[in-house]
């Protein structure tokens, strides 16, 4: 039997005031170096990126700045997390918040794309987005517009046996409705899944 255990991580944070500060994780204690530094460079990358975003979007003085991250999925040698920023600026209505998920195949040593958890031609734009249709209908939830399809590189991460396809902010429904998450079960997507990849191993039983 094949045993896979998590990979360590420890919180690591940027501050340079008290009402400004980022958490962002850090994978540590991995066999293989060069994936843990790429890793590593990956999350660092992206937690910029936020900042970045939330510092160009607006030409007013940022007041407050807080980032966090959350591990989603840390078995069977994928790696999945959260990276968020929540800032205020001044004389704003209200803060912004971004999300950025990173889905990484820790087999393969490389980041996921929604497209790499599925099989090559599979038309997997057109079930998740048939299926988050459903869901819309199902909780009632209001949309600025008619739903129709999701992007091919649509927001998301790896959550047990679920893939959790997100929206930001004002993308497809009101602020006041937060962050649209529709939570798809691997088994729902089980013949267009690639059963190597990323989903493959968490829809396995054993």
């Amino acid at each position: 039997m094949d045993i896979t255990f998590p990979v360590d991580v420890r919180t690591l944070k940027i501050s340079n005031a008290p009402k400004k500060v980022v958490y962002y994780p850090q994978v540590i204690n991995m066999r293989n170096l060069k994936l843990q530094q790429f890793v590593n460079q990956t999350i660092v990358a992206h937690t910029q990126q936020l900042i970045n975003l939330q510092v160009e979007e607006m030409p007013s003085q940022v007041e407050e700045m807080i980032g966090t991250y959350e591990i989603k999925n840390n078995q069977r040698k994928v790696l999945s997390l959260s990276l968020s920023n929540y800032t205020y600026h001044y004389y704003a209505a209200h803060g912004m918040t971004y999300i950025k998920s990173l889905t990484f195949d820790l087999k393969k040593g490389k980041l996921c794309e929604l497209k790499d958890l599925f099989k090559l031609g599979s038309n997997y734009v057109d079930r998740l987005s048939t299926l988050i249709q459903k869901q819309i209908k199902q909780r009632d939830i209001q949309t600025l517009g008619d739903f129709t399809a999701i992007k091919p590189n649509q927001d998301f991460y790896i959550a047990d046996k679920a893939l959790v396809i997100y929206f930001q902010l004002y993308e497809i429904t009101p602020y006041v409705f937060g962050f649209p998450m529709f939570p798809i079960s691997v088994y729902e997507l089980q013949d267009i899944i690639d059963e190597g990849g990323p989903l493959g191993r968490m829809a396995m039983n054993s």
